[in-house]
Protein backbone atom coordinates (compact mmCIF):
# COMPACT_ATOMS: atom_id res chain seq x y z
CA UNK A 1 0.00 0.00 0.00
CA UNK A 2 2.95 2.29 0.55
CA UNK A 3 3.54 2.34 -3.18
CA UNK A 4 0.13 3.95 -3.92
CA UNK A 5 -0.50 5.86 -0.68
CA UNK A 6 0.88 9.08 -2.15
CA UNK A 7 -1.76 9.02 -4.87
CA UNK A 8 -4.38 9.99 -2.27
CA UNK A 9 -4.17 13.49 -0.81
CA UNK A 10 -6.02 12.67 2.42
CA UNK A 11 -5.62 9.91 4.96
CA UNK A 12 -9.28 8.83 4.80
CA UNK A 13 -9.19 7.60 1.17
CA UNK A 14 -5.79 5.98 1.86
CA UNK A 15 -7.32 3.97 4.68
CA UNK A 16 -10.41 3.17 2.67
CA UNK A 17 -8.46 1.95 -0.36
CA UNK A 18 -6.41 -0.26 1.98
CA UNK A 19 -9.63 -1.74 3.37
CA UNK A 20 -11.04 -2.13 -0.15
CA UNK A 21 -7.98 -4.05 -1.36
CA UNK A 22 -7.90 -6.23 1.75
CA UNK A 23 -11.63 -6.89 1.34
CA UNK A 24 -11.12 -7.89 -2.29
CA UNK A 25 -8.36 -10.26 -1.22
CA UNK A 26 -10.42 -11.69 1.65
CA UNK A 27 -12.51 -14.84 1.64
CA UNK A 28 -15.82 -12.96 1.47
CA UNK A 29 -18.28 -14.99 -0.61
CA UNK A 30 -19.61 -11.85 -2.37
CA UNK A 31 -17.47 -8.80 -2.90
CA UNK A 32 -19.29 -5.53 -3.37
CA UNK A 33 -19.35 -2.16 -1.59
CA UNK A 34 -21.86 -3.43 0.98
CA UNK A 35 -20.03 -6.60 1.94
CA UNK A 36 -16.58 -5.01 1.96
CA UNK A 37 -17.81 -2.04 4.01
CA UNK A 38 -19.35 -4.43 6.56
CA UNK A 39 -16.14 -6.48 6.60
CA UNK A 40 -14.18 -3.25 7.23
CA UNK A 41 -16.59 -2.38 10.07
CA UNK A 42 -17.97 0.68 8.32
CA UNK A 43 -21.50 1.76 9.15
CA UNK A 44 -22.58 1.91 5.50
CA UNK A 45 -21.18 1.39 2.00
CA UNK A 46 -21.23 5.11 1.24
CA UNK A 47 -17.50 5.57 1.84
CA UNK A 48 -16.55 2.73 -0.48
CA UNK A 49 -19.01 3.98 -3.09
CA UNK A 50 -17.57 7.48 -2.80
CA UNK A 51 -14.02 6.16 -3.21
CA UNK A 52 -14.92 4.24 -6.36
CA UNK A 53 -17.31 6.72 -7.93
CA UNK A 54 -16.63 10.27 -6.84
CA UNK A 55 -13.35 10.62 -4.95
CA UNK A 56 -10.50 12.34 -6.79
CA UNK A 57 -7.37 10.27 -7.24
CA UNK A 58 -5.03 9.52 -10.08
CA UNK A 59 -6.31 6.18 -11.35
CA UNK A 60 -3.74 6.01 -14.14
CA UNK A 61 -0.82 6.42 -11.74
CA UNK A 62 -2.29 3.88 -9.30
CA UNK A 63 -2.67 1.45 -12.20
CA UNK A 64 0.93 2.06 -13.20
CA UNK A 65 2.14 1.55 -9.62
CA UNK A 66 0.24 -1.74 -9.33
CA UNK A 67 1.62 -2.86 -12.69
CA UNK A 68 5.18 -2.10 -11.52
CA UNK A 69 4.60 -4.12 -8.36
CA UNK A 70 3.24 -7.08 -10.29
CA UNK A 71 6.16 -7.03 -12.72
CA UNK A 72 8.69 -6.87 -9.87
CA UNK A 73 7.15 -9.79 -8.01
CA UNK A 74 5.50 -12.02 -10.62
CA UNK A 75 7.44 -11.39 -13.83
CA UNK A 76 7.85 -14.47 -15.97
CA UNK A 77 8.64 -14.30 -19.68
CA UNK A 78 6.24 -17.20 -20.34
CA UNK A 79 3.38 -15.85 -18.22
CA UNK A 80 -0.05 -15.21 -19.72
CA UNK A 81 -2.64 -12.80 -18.34
CA UNK A 82 -6.17 -14.16 -18.42
CA UNK A 83 -9.03 -11.76 -17.70
CA UNK A 84 -12.20 -13.57 -16.69
CA UNK A 85 -15.04 -11.12 -16.34
CA UNK A 86 -17.61 -13.58 -15.08
CA UNK A 87 -19.93 -12.08 -12.56
CA UNK A 88 -23.66 -12.23 -12.24
CA UNK A 89 -25.29 -13.62 -15.35
CA UNK A 90 -26.83 -10.70 -17.24
CA UNK A 91 -30.25 -12.04 -18.03
CA UNK A 92 -33.72 -11.66 -16.68
CA UNK A 93 -35.37 -8.62 -15.14
CA UNK A 94 -33.68 -8.32 -11.73
CA UNK A 95 -29.91 -8.38 -12.25
CA UNK A 96 -28.23 -4.96 -12.21
CA UNK A 97 -27.03 -4.07 -15.68
CA UNK A 98 -29.68 -6.01 -17.59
Amino acid sequence: MGRIAGRFARVEPRRRVRDLVLGLLSDLPRKNCWSIAEWAREASPEGMQHLLGRARWDTDRVRDNVREYVLEHLRDEEAVLVVDETGDVKKGMHTVGV
